[in-house]
């Protein structure tokens, strides 16, 4: 029997119980006491689905896990009434579809089986295309493309400006890779995250003894990036101090290591990165205005993603793909709903969130296909409160999942809840619950009547 669920479980009750319910729900089942039984059994046919319990007498659950996708025979659905760390990740590991903690809701076990019987068979995971990382379809994009392709093959110094995660560390990359210099080094510093002490040596590099701890001679950024580019991210950031030394180095292509005497000539080319606005700091006396034209010469600016929302769905295709095959994990995709709620989300931490969200969903995602549920909540996003806020929220998926009927539905829904609870109140009797609703007797019957001939 090829179409049937399996269950393995050494517990009758289990087994009785689950199985009811499976065939409640209209589907053919096939019981084992043990792994070995199933083995014997895979002789004659294979399940469309096993459902296996953890610690069985003899070989375990997860050994026959292991086994069954070795020989292509899935999907399988862990159950235990073990749920530590180490028991729920051996179970992910070895290729479970999903993991049911016992004792478990038989609705949701139905549900957990429906959802892996379909996103069986899954196709394999596209490995992520090649070429530059920078994707996007939409009119600002087309427009950072264009300017990426004018500008690379010059030697002008390039300012990427754009908010925090929309990328201009990749339009760097794009810019480098080309141009004439692509063979050569591509050197990246973020100069926020060095200490303004230490700044000047990973820039320019430092001599034996030039400071307490300097044991050798080491090369700053400006010599590994030599005849290649140098990208310095969070530009704005630079101590004052710096930006003058930097300054001449612009000016004049030498330099001196710290605390040595050698004139160093440096061929590399700069491309600077800042979300803040340095017309603004210079203005405030906190940026040089020299540096700034020496940097500003070509300004590529990174649209947000919120102005972008068309490149979403595209985005997080090859995001949630890209980690599937960086992590190993089976394949998963995006529905049309969940795609259009990626699409009316906010994303103040642009694609660097929507990115992260993609790789959180391809590890903890319990089906392959994702639905709108599955995003969760964005965060930093406030909760609704009170029974509104929780309106709004069903209304906001129901939208997003292309639902039909949604304002009738809710004011139904509405009706029979404050009329049940009224009724509760007041012990059943109706004129009093009219009353407190604020309705007469008469359209309370009539309402409790429509409602029940719905049911």
């Amino acid at each position: 029997m090829t179409d049937a669920i399996w269950i393995a479980d050494d517990d009758r009750a289990v087994r009785y119980v689950l199985a009811e319910a499976l065939r409640e729900a209209g589907l053919a089942v096939r019981e084992f006491g043990s792994a070995a039984a199933v083995r014997a059994a895979l002789a004659e046919g294979r399940p469309a689905l096993l459902l296996t319990d953890v610690r069985m007498p003899g070989e375990d659950g997860l050994a026959l896990l292991a086994e069954l996708k070795a020989r292509g025979v899935g999907p399988v659905i862990v159950m235990s009434a073990y749920t530590d760390v180490a028991t729920t990740a051996a179970a992910y590991r070895a290729g479970a579809a999903d993991y049911l903690a016992k004792p478990f809701d038989l609705d949701q076990a139905v549900a957990a089986v429906r959802r892996a019987l379909h996103d069986a068979p899954s196709a394999e995971a596209p490995a992520p295309a090649p070429g530059h990382a920078l994707l996007g379809e939409s009119a600002p994009m087309r427009e950072v493309f264009r300017l990426i392709g004018r500008v690379a093959a010059s030697d002008l110094n390039v300012l990427v400006t754009g908010e925090t995660g929309t990328g201009k560390e990749l339009v760097a990359r794009a810019l480098h890779e080309e141009s004439a210099r692509r063979d050569r080094p591509f050197v990246a510093l973020n100069t926020a995250a060095i200490p303004s002490e230490l700044l000047e040596s990973e820039l320019f590099g430092h001599e034996a003894g030039a400071f307490t701890g300097a044991t050798r001679r080491v090369a700053g950024r400006f010599e590994q990036a030599e005849g290649g580019t140098l990208f310095l991210d969070e530009i704005g950031d630079m101590p004052l101090a710096l930006q003058t030394r930097l300054l001449r180095v612009l000016s004049g292509g030498e330099f001196y290591r710290v605390g040595g005497r050698e004139l160093i000539r440096g061929n590399v080319r700069i491309i600077a990165a800042t979300h803040q606005d340095l017309d603004a700091r210079v203005a405030a006396g906190q940026f040089r205005a020299d540096l700034k034209h020496r940097l500003d010469v070509v300004r590529i600016e990174l649209p947000p993603l919120r102005a972008r929302r068309a490149d979403i769905p595209l985005l997080a295709r090859h995001f949630l793909a890209a980690a599937a095959h960086e992590l190993k994990l089976p394949p998963k995709r995006f529905s049309r709903a969940a795609l259009r709620a990626l699409e009316q989300r906010e994303f103040p931490g642009n694609v660097r969130e929507l990115e992260n969200l993609c790789r959180r969903l391809a590890v903890i995602a319990p089906g392959a296909e994702i639905q709108p549920a599955d995003l969760g909540a964005a965060p930093g996003a406030p909760r609704p409160r009170g029974w509104t806020g929780a309106l709004r929220e069903w209304a906001a998926q129901a939208l997003a999942a292309g639902e039909a009927d949604i304002h009738a539905r809710a004011r139904e829904a509405l009706d029979q809840t404050l009329l049940e609870a009224a009724l509760e109140a007041h012990g059943g009797h109706r004129q009093h619950a009219a009353a407190a609703l604020g309705v007469g007797r008469n359209t309370l019957t009539r309402k409790l009547g429509a409602s029940r001939k719905r049911r």
